[in-house]
């Protein structure tokens, strides 16, 4: 928001709550919830929205239907081939798209993979103006279930984090959907963080501060709380590599260090220098990713225990 945006923004709340902090609180859920617009803004995000276009004016593009409604977008490179191939999911972050993961997915496609990219709803090519994690969870299980199970997913950020929570099986009603390798770019471990700067930045008080983090159960059936994607990285016994930059100024690097910390399973990979955004446009990443999805063949046969089935001894970190 601009300065003034906010000022407006924070004066409307402020006179809300007065009157009634469930109203207050439950507006500040839409508005925390409502996406920016897809059109890129400024000239580097537009140069670059544009060569990610071009990139991906060849791919297949196809609608997915989410569970209870909703639409998202996908791309597919290197789709209808003869013969198994590995078969890649991509995520972008929140205000992002496929269009610039464009570089990451031509890398990808290079490697013969069949490569899924998927646009969350009221982003890039998908409709509409909100999204939340249980959209974005519902989305990738429509990605499973249009285009059959994946060797490997890699997210951006939001994306990333959403990947997780939907390998969890955490979404009441929606089908865990478990690559067997997986890659956050970038990626929060958990949301708290996030909900309270939020109500920070728009002057929420206490009252309505809780009735938007209740919101959260409302619309996906879990807790804020509940969302702590580290426990998940440990619990659903696949490889996963975590890269980030210590510099990320959007996601601090304590993220990754949670996730790290998660199991035997997760390795760190820093990308010191990169920042929050370039990371996903930069060739050492790119190199470490393809390195991690090439090595040896996963035991498909491993057990997978949902993250809210494990006994609290290994909820821990």
């Amino acid at each position: 928001m601009t300065n003034f945006a906010l000022k407006v923004t924070r004066l409307g709340f402020s006179l809300l709550q007065s009157v009634s902090p469930r109203i207050a609180g439950k507006a500040a859920f839409r508005l925390f919830c409502m996406t920016p617009s897809a059109k890129p803004k400024g000239d580097k995000a537009k140069a670059a929205h544009a060569a990610g276009a071009s990139k991906l004016a060849g791919a297949e593009r196809f609608t997915l239907r989410l569970a209870g409604g909703g639409k998202a977008h996908a791309y597919r490179l290197n789709g209808g081939a003869l013969g198994r191939r590995p078969r890649y999911l991509v995520t972008h972050g929140w205000g992002s798209s496929s269009a610039y993961m464009a570089d990451l997915l031509e890398t990808l496609a290079a490697s013969g993979a069949e490569v899924i990219a998927v646009d969350f709803p009221g982003h890039g090519r998908a409709a509409g103006r909100v999204l939340h994690m249980g959209m974005a969870v519902k989305a990738i299980e429509a990605a499973e279930r249009r285009f059959g199970a994946f060797d490997a997913a890699i997210g951006h950020s939001f994306g990333g984090a959403a990947l997780m929570v939907a390998a969890s099986g955490m979404l009441p009603g929606v089908r865990a959907v478990v690559p067997e390798k997986l890659t956050l770019i970038g990626s929060p471990s958990e949301m708290h963080w996030l909900f309270k700067d939020f109500g920070k930045m728009i002057g929420l008080r206490r009252k309505a501060q809780d009735v938007l983090e209740k919101e959260v159960r409302r619309v996906t059936g879990r807790r804020l709380e509940e969302f702590d994607a580290s426990k998940a990285a440990g619990a659903i016994r696949r490889p996963v590599l975590i890269v980030h930059a210590e510099d990320d100024k959007e996601v601090s690097h304590i993220h990754a260090r949670r996730y790290a910390a998660a199991g035997d399973t997760v390795r760190l990979y820093w990308a010191n220098g990169f920042g929050h955004r370039r990371i996903v446009a930069a060739r050492p990443v790119f190199d470490a990713i393809t390195g991690f999805l090439g090595e040896g063949a996963v035991d498909k046969d491993a057990e997978i225990i949902p993250l809210f089935e494990l006994p609290a001894r290994r909820m821990s970190l």
